[in-house]
């Protein structure tokens, strides 16, 4: 692969750290937080969550304009709002503002989830796609990671910790918005906008210079076409199809449980019996767990496909949130065996549709649509990852001996098991086929 491939790649990818960065450091800040403003059980739930209304919103109306402007550009607009909301949040006074900063970091968020893989698919050859599409992911699980690592290495440093954890994401938006001067335009948005010399520069500067004549060609001639069908809507033939995929991927992505894990494991993890400290160190034995199985996956993603890691992810997640509930359920929330199956979850998680779920959303969609297309999926995406964080600590709160958190997890159990049989029986296969293959062979 060309330097400038990687380059573009990586810088893209921080969007996907900050992602992971920006939701996973509230777990380790939440007890801190939570004393200090005195919150209940609703109150906690929405501070939580109010980063996922941003979401949503950031996520669904960054399509138009990230068409009109380009996806650098927007991107550059989400970094600056990373940096607003970590110094906002970290510096909140009282629970109103500290709700208004996460809400705009969550608007970042929601526009990275849709722009840095779209970015990175628009850039990459189809023999690499699906592996430089994963980097975005393991750019979000090293986010992950390092949110939970800063959380525990400041856990000590006084009663303002929490502003602390905020606050350090400061430091890799600033980076993030420096480096993103540096990389190229996406050579598709080019074509679409009509300058066709400045995307083949850029084709040129990531492909193999044998093939960017070709490369260019095939995406004028897609473009072409797609403005003969100016007037297809999302929601008609022949979109429907891709547009109900794209929303299902989105919705079986959260409905693992998945953001209940990264957000709650601190509380969960103390309400069996751990201390704040020790929960906070799980939370970094399952950052790590992410992070290696991430790897794994990368290595295989665009070897056995997106359809076999979705198979076998989403039958092993069903079986450990079934564990977890019963474990819950049964009183055995003292006992090691939740930590053990929280890391099998994760692994699953990890290996399967973590690493897939950004990349299916940046390639099932046909050209013409996909940015809108990723936008929906990805709305879709945050609006579950909204209503379950938010509900999941009132849930808790109506039952007592971890009865609540029992019926969450087995609520996850069977969702993710139906998740299985859609994917087996919708799903199309897009690995090693250019944007346009996949696109003429599902139509």
């Amino acid at each position: 692969m060309k330097g400038k491939l990687i380059l573009y790649t990586l810088v893209a990818a921080i969007g996907g750290l900050l992602y992971g960065f920006d939701t996973a450091v509230i777990n380790g800040a939440l007890p801190f937080f939570k004393a200090h403003f005195q919150l209940n059980d609703i109150m906690t739930g929405w501070a939580v969550s109010s980063a996922l209304v941003g979401c949503i919103i950031g996520a669904i109306g960054v399509g138009k304009p990230g068409d009109r402007y380009g996806r650098r550009q927007m991107l550059k607009l989400s970094a600056f709002l990373f940096l607003i909301s970590a110094l906002g949040t970290g510096l909140a006074p009282e629970i109103t503002s500290f709700i208004v900063f996460r809400f705009i970091g969550g608007l970042a968020v929601g526009a990275a989830s849709v722009l840095s893989p779209m970015y990175i698919s628009e850039i990459a050859p189809p023999t690499h796609r699906g592996r430089l599409i994963v980097t975005f992911q393991l750019a979000l699980v090293i986010g992950i990671l390092l949110a939970f690592f800063v959380d525990y290495l400041l856990i000590d440093c006084g009663q303002n910790n929490w502003r602390y954890m905020f606050m350090s994401e400061a430091i890799p938006s600033l980076i993030f918005m420096i480096l993103l001067f540096r990389v190229g335009k996406s050579p598709r948005w080019l074509v679409q906008k009509g300058n066709y010399e400045q995307a083949q520069l850029v084709i040129q500067q990531v492909n193999p210079l044998d093939e960017s004549e070709n490369i260019i060609r095939e995406i004028r001639e897609t473009i072409a076409e797609e403005k003969k069908q100016q007037q297809e809507k999302l929601f008609k033939k022949p979109n429907l199809k891709f547009t109900l995929i794209g929303i299902c991927i989105g919705l079986y992505s959260q409905l693992t449980g998945v953001a209940i894990v990264f957000y709650y494991a601190t509380d969960i993890f103390r309400a069996a019996g751990f201390s704040t400290d020790s929960a906070i160190g799980q939370t970094v034995i399952l950052g790590l767990t992410n992070l290696t199985f991430t790897l794994l996956a990368m290595k295989f993603i665009d070897r056995i496909g997106r359809k076999t890691l979705l198979y076998y992810g989403t039958l092993g997640m069903a079986i450990a949130l079934g564990v977890f509930s019963w474990a819950f359920y049964m009183g055995q929330t003292s006992s090691w065996i939740l930590i053990i199956v929280l890391i099998v979850y994760v692994a699953f998680f990890a290996s399967s549709m973590g690493a897939v779920v950004f990349v299916l959303l940046a390639e099932v969609f046909p050209n013409n649509i996909r940015s809108r297309g990723v936008a929906v999926g990805s709305f879709s995406n945050w609006m579950v990852s909204g209503v379950i964080t938010f509900l999941f600590p009132v849930v808790t709160g109506m039952f007592d001996q971890g009865k609540g958190v029992a019926y969450s997890f087995a609520f996850f159990s069977v969702m993710t098991f139906s998740g299985f049989f859609f994917f087996k029986k919708y799903l199309f296969e897009t690995t090693n086929k250019s944007l346009e293959e996949i696109e003429r062979e599902n139509k």
